[in-house]
């Protein structure tokens, strides 16, 4: 069971708890909704309190995070983690190419929603699945989720800050001009496609940032940053740029003999700890699939 605690001191003394949950732990209204009808939610020294309790200076108060019941709907099921780290607000993954992370028609039981919950049943946790956010199903590496609620708005609310930052290594075919820029195009459904994104003016602002790292054979690898989270967002804006990613079967062309899927991977994530505030910073090499069509040795960020 994950709890935090705050310590009333004189200073707090007399102050509601609702305005401690919320000024002194972070908490937010939706959060402090869920807990308070639970039996052990908000406790002042281990006693069910109400969010309207005034407590005295010496009490400790503690309020509970973690899932008393699963609502996500996501069936545990067995499958491989690779787990870059863990603790008892998040866990940052690496993720393989193939794998989605939301269940959906074709992948109920077979996603990285499902292996975590198993995961976390076999290590004993009340944790749900709370995503922080997304990577494509043929887009590899870096990805977080938290372990309950609060962690997962706190984390949420850092995306497309300088908080949250998320770099990604993709090849793409030719080698983009100039080496390093920002592609500004708004993006939106293609008409008559149920995945399609495209470039169109009345879509939504899309930023992405680009620097070319290395060219060989008539492409190029390229690290890209986000400003914006739109759906296939850096697929879209390479091949608009007329540099598709390699193996880009929606937006550039379909070459499995080369490699199976876009040639895209998330290669580093840092991140404000949603509890102690420290930063955090993880970086994965270039998988075997991408580095192969460089035919050298994986390369670090």
């Amino acid at each position: 069971m994950r709890r935090l605690e705050l310590a009333i001191t004189p200073e707090l003394a007399g102050i509601k708890v609702d305005t401690l949950l919320r000024k002194r732990l972070g908490l937010s209204g939706t959060v402090i909704r869920r807990v308070k009808w639970l039996e052990d939610g908000i406790l002042a020294d281990g006693v069910r309190v109400h969010t309207d309790f005034r407590p005295a200076a010496g009490q400790v108060l503690s309020v509970r995070l973690d899932d008393p019941e699963r609502r996500s709907g996501v069936v545990p099921a067995p499958g491989p983690l690779d787990i870059v780290y863990e603790d008892a607000d998040l866990i940052v993954l690496n993720k393989a190419p193939g794998v989605s992370v939301h269940p959906g028609p074709g992948h109920f039981s077979d996603t990285l929603g499902n292996f975590l919950l198993h995961h976390y049943d076999l290590e004993g946790e009340t944790a749900d699945f709370h995503p922080v956010h997304r990577l494509d199903r043929g887009t590899s590496g870096l990805i977080a989720a938290a372990k309950h609620p609060h962690a997962q708005e706190v984390l949420k609310n850092q995306l497309h800050t300088p908080d949250f930052r998320r770099v990604y290594l993709a090849v793409c075919e030719g080698v983009p001009e100039p080496e390093r820029g920002v592609v500004d195009a708004p993006l939106g459904p293609r008409p008559g496609s149920l995945m399609e994104q495209m470039v169109r003016p009345d879509g939504k602002a899309a930023r992405t940032r680009y620097q070319v790292l290395e060219v060989w054979g008539g492409r190029a690898l390229v690290s890209l940053e986000l400003e914006t989270g739109r759906t296939h967002q850096i697929r879209v804006h390479m091949a608009s740029t007329g540099h598709p990613l390699t193996g880009d079967f929606l937006y550039g062309t379909e070459e499995r003999a080369l490699i199976p899927r876009p040639a895209l991977h998330s290669g580093f994530l840092s991140l404000l700890h949603p509890i102690t505030r420290k930063k955090l910073e993880f970086s994965i090499p270039l998988p075997e699939d991408m580095a192969r069509l460089r035919n050298c040795s994986p390369v670090w960020l």
